[in-house]
């Protein structure tokens, strides 16, 4: 498929996924906020801070000026911190062409509203839920970039409109699947940064794999559960954005949430975790509001609640794993 992309974010994922969109045929361009960063990438085909080995393909160009990059684009995907998404795109919304397709590559719950990620396109772009998707699935930058087979979800309510996204970033590689399950797809990908964060404390603490799967799949739990509370299909949890995405979160080293939560089950502060931690690890922020999300449907999440004591009410690991097992026994289902 040829289309006219704009890819918002030149961090690691926004720079690798404009590499999908440009292998798939798009025209791409990349914004991002330092002229610095942009004029490397447009001088050196190369983003020196991101993925240095990656030369991105002709048809991807960078630039700082956010009008510039959503001119006739069709399709934009939207690759920012989640918490920073709402101030980013009441600036960018005027500028986007009237019938443009808006895709958050983004996985977090908005603090202090507990929105999902296409809530607040909906919301910020005023735009309906035909025109805004979602991309979600077991997607660690490093490997897309190295072009590593690799497999992803596109959702919309318009099942049209994910598949016409589904061509946008087809390649030889990167397999997108289509769903119109758009709250169950996002919340797998919010909350498997939480429990990416809980499976890397017990790393950390130097705790097994059978705290580890039983983190994982108590997780998982967890997460559907929040899903059917709000409507969401059980069968995609079971999918890439639920398990595949859950997986890899909480197995890779790759992973920032994972690495972040091993940081802290090793005994480092919550400020000396930030201060060695490059890149955004979104759970570290997402753990509150997915809780807060949690609270306003009535559904108990106690990794979730685990994960936040933690990493914001200053608790050891070691108490706070003793109490989540402590807890009362009850029936699996």
């Amino acid at each position: 498929m040829t289309a006219r992309c704009a890819v918002y974010g030149t961090g690691s994922w926004g720079t690798a996924f404009a590499m999908v969109l440009a292998d798939a045929g798009c025209q791409v361009s990349l914004w991002g906020r330092r002229p610095a960063l942009v004029d490397a990438i447009n001088t050196t085909r190369r983003n020196p801070e991101y993925h240095p080995g990656l030369e991105l393909p002709a048809n991807v160009t960078a630039t700082a000026d956010p009008a510039l990059a959503a001119r006739d684009a069709e399709l934009v995907f939207i690759t920012v911190p989640s918490q920073t998404l709402r101030g980013n795109l009441a600036e960018w919304a005027p500028l986007l062409r009237g019938d443009a397709v808006l895709v958050s590559l983004m996985k977090g719950v908005e603090l202090g509203t507990a929105k999902r990620m296409s809530e607040v396109i909906e919301e910020v772009a005023k735009t309906g839920p035909d025109r805004v998707a979602v991309l979600s699935g077991p997607n660690l930058a490093p490997e897309i970039a190295d072009r590593q087979p690799a497999a992803s979800v596109v959702a919309c309510r318009d099942d049209a409109v994910a598949r016409r996204i589904q061509a946008a970033c087809h390649t030889a590689y990167f397999r997108p699947y289509t769903n119109t399950d758009v709250v169950g797809c996002e919340l797998g990908g919010a909350v498997k940064n939480v429990i990416g964060l809980a499976v890397g404390i017990a790393d950390g603490m130097g705790l097994g794999d059978n705290t580890k799967a039983s983190l994982i799949t108590r997780g998982l739990a967890e997460t559907t559960r929040l899903g059917l509370a709000m409507g969401a299909d059980a069968h995609t949890f079971a999918g890439l954005a639920g398990m595949g995405d859950l997986v890899a979160t909480c197995s890779s080293p790759l992973s920032r949430n994972h690495t972040f939560g091993t940081n802290l089950g090793r005994g480092m502060s919550l400020a000396e975790t930030i201060a060695v931690t490059r890149q955004t690890a979104e759970g570290v922020k997402s753990c509150e509001s997915v809780a807060d999300l949690a609270r306003r449907h009535g559904v108990d999440m106690p990794i979730t609640e685990t994960v936040v004591d933690i990493v914001h009410n200053g608790k050891p690991p070691v108490v706070a794993v003793r109490e989540l097992m402590s807890r009362s026994a009850k029936s699996e289902r």
